[in-house]
């Protein structure tokens, strides 16, 4: 009795010391007295239970939740439900903290709150939403603005991911919180601008609430408001700034956050302005989406995209192996997506194997026909890179749902023009307009009215018939058209045009529903048109100008001015008493009378006198040149003629033999002058 006694005195001081301990915080401290308790009652279920709050206190959640799992005869699920629920949380198996919430007998605020963490994590955001509304109704503490900024960031999880517009919460953004989650919903609809001030807003409340407590510093300002520029950034990359996307990216990698989630999106969205170029740095970047504990902070659309661009980045590097690994992996993990199948086709055209990436497009359209239509493209594509233009369209044709596409209708028939296949392409005009007719019967229960995009591609097939010479095929479609619209003359046009090549008197018939010239005629001035600012061309008037308009003729050549055309130069000695020669403008050797030079006349006097010397100075005498024969006219004798001579000018003779002309004798440097150098 003595033993028990003092056991329990024991006992008693030590649940002091753990009470005054936890009330300081103290937690480590408090486990030691619990540790003593349950040395004395290693059953005691207050004590386990307060051992086990210790641990998660301390961050000890393994430990925690092995104390729960060793004494489960005595740590019912009643009793400590809350405790292991949020251990497995912490220790992200979600799953399992769902299954011991739900397995709970009754469903404490605690428990709420905790299932609607698990909910949002668990990405089930329309049973969170629900969550967080019941407790915000059920609910009156200090921890209401907390619920509330929780529900925004699942109106903004449901506007990102699942791209559900958001309702109107009513939520006072009254802190930074609130701001940045409303911004993100913005995101998620397309509003950039609007994102774009309230992300500017929830930086200011930012400042403001942290700015207020004196121990917080400028870095931890900073580093709070990592998240917010990360958001701004992207916002920027979206915009198509890229170069002010990527400098605010870098700024925040800087500061090195702590938020490892925060760092692989950034440097995820890093990697996607690189694409195929500066790969070194998307390489290095690609290291901080590999930190430990990623997986666990972001959401799966997140991962999987960061996947996507780690085999995009292999393939860029002509990693070939790694990429197809990671692509092998993210198609095991998502059969039905398209992207994975989509790198492995182009890995394959990277390496010049085109009719194995088809082959692996048309198996991944065979197993998955919903995601058909945008394989099948993809495969046309690679069959025009090919130059097989007739087996991209037979694959196009083959994507039922868009045959009847105006686009693919004049993919097609553009197609088969450069192929000149002009039958298909007909065909292909046929079966969309066909489509069409089909469709329209169904909704309107037998009536006939054309839509636009039906009447469009009748008129195309008409204008395409007509060009490439189908005329009577034609026809019917331009009756169509007249018959929709009576008051379409350009249609009736080319009815008549079409008609009259195949059946003339069809054509007079018709040419009778055209309007008459005056309906047709316009009231012009045709004056004030030709007299406008635009006009380029003024009809001149006939007969002779009055008196004012002469003034006016007058003053306007004042202004400017015609220019007049200069005479042509006459030579000095011109004649004009003489014929000149008709031949004159054409070469010596092209004229008739030109006999050739004549040869060896110089031969005996080369090489006599100075250097460089061929004639005398008798050779240069006017009276001989005046006197010598026209045959044979010597060098320079132009120059002696007299200009009151009666003799004919050279310019206007016709000389019998071709005119000379002497050279000057270039005087050569004397042996060892020296340069001016």
């Amino acid at each position: 009795k003595m033993a028990a006694a003092a056991g329990a005195a024991a006992a008693a001081g030590l649940w002091s010391e753990v009470n005054r301990c936890g009330q300081n915080g103290d937690f480590a401290r408090a486990l030691k007295s619990v540790n003593k308790i349950l040395q004395i009652n290693k059953d005691d279920v207050t004590a386990l239970q307060c051992k086990v709050v210790c641990l998660i206190q301390n961050g000890n959640f393994k430990e925690a939740l092995g104390v729960i799992n060793t004494h489960t005869k005595v740590l019912t699920s009643d009793v400590i439900a809350f405790e292991k629920a949020y251990c497995e949380y912490r220790l992200n198996r979600i799953e399992s903290a769902l299954k011991t919430i739900q397995s709970a007998s009754q469903q404490t605020d605690k428990l709420k709150e905790l299932y609607g963490q698990v909910l949002y994590r668990l990405e089930r955001y329309d049973d969170c939403l629900a969550a967080y509304r019941d407790l915000i109704r059920n609910s009156q503490d200090e921890y209401e603005e907390e619920r509330k900024t929780n529900l925004s960031a699942v109106v903004a999880a449901q506007s990102t991911w699942e791209k559900v517009v958001p309702e109107d919460l009513g939520l006072r953004e009254a802190t930074y919180e609130l701001c940045y989650n409303s911004a993100c919903a913005l995101i998620g609809q397309g509003k950039l601008n609007e994102a774009m001030k309230k992300l500017q807003k929830a930086e200011e409340l930012c400042r403001q609430s942290l700015s207020e407590d004196s121990d917080v510093t400028e870095e931890d300002i900073e580093a709070e408001l990592a998240i917010i520029h990360g958001q701004m950034a992207y916002i920027m990359q979206l915009q198509g700034r890229t170069e002010d996307a990527l400098q605010l990216y870098n700024q925040i990698i800087k500061l090195k956050p702590t938020d490892v989630g925060l760092l692989a999106v950034i440097a995820n969205n890093i990697i996607t302005i690189n694409k195929d170029q500066n790969v070194f740095d998307s390489k290095k970047k690609v290291k901080l989406t590999n930190a430990e504990g990623v997986e666990h902070k972001l959401s799966k659309k997140q991962l999987q995209a960061i996947e996507f661009n780690k085999a995009l980045l292999a393939m860029y590097t002509n990693q070939a192996d790694q990429c197809r690994k990671l692509s092998a992996s993210l198609q095991s993990q998502s059969p039905e997506h398209l992207l994975p199948v989509l790198i492995q086709a182009a890995q394959l055209c990277r390496e010049k194997q085109h009719a194995k990436a088809v082959g692996l497009l048309q198996d991944f359209a065979d197993q998955h026909p919903a995601n058909a239509a945008e394989i099948k493209l993809t495969m046309a594509q690679l069959k025009i890179a090919q130059g097989s233009v007739t087996k991209a369209c037979m694959i196009l044709r083959s994507i039922e749902e868009l045959q009847h596409k105006p686009g693919m209708v004049s993919a097609l028939v553009t197609m088969y023009s450069h192929e000149e296949d002009i039958d298909s392409a007909i065909e292909v005009f046929t079966q969309a307009i066909q489509w069409y007719q089909q469709y329209q019967a169904s909704q309107t229960r037998g009536a006939n009215p054309k839509s636009a995009v039906h009447l469009s591609l009748i008129r195309e097939a008409a204008n395409f018939k007509l060009k490439h010479g189908r005329k009577k095929e034609a026809i019917s479609d331009l009756e169509e058209l007249w018959k929709q619209n009576p008051k379409d003359v350009h249609t009736l046009a080319q009815l008549i045009s079409a008609y009259s090549l195949v059946d003339p008197e069809k054509a007079k018939v018709l040419s009778k529903h055209l309007p008459s010239s005056d309906t047709m005629s316009l009231k012009v001035d045709v004056d004030a048109l030709e007299n406008s600012h635009g006009a380029t061309y003024v009809r001149k008037k006939a007969g002779k100008l009055t008196g004012d308009n002469q003034q006016k003729e007058q003053g306007q050549g004042e202004v400017k001015k015609k220019k007049k055309k200069k005479k042509g130069k006459l030579p000095k000695n011109y004649d004009p008493k003489v014929t000149p020669d008709p031949e004159r403008w054409l070469p010596m050797r092209e004229r008739s009378y030109y006999r050739g030079r004549k040869k060896g006349k110089k031969k005996d006097q080369v090489g006599k006198g100075t250097q460089g010397s061929t004639t005398t100075g008798s050779e240069l005498d006017a009276s001989r040149t005046a006197s010598s024969p026209p045959t044979s006219p010597r060098p320079g004798s132009g120059a002696a003629v007299s200009a009151t001579s009666n003799v004919i000018p050279p310019r206007h003779q016709k000389p019998a033999g071709a005119p000379a002309t002497k050279k000057k004798q270039q005087q050569k440097k004397k042996k060892g002058a020296k340069g001016g150098w």
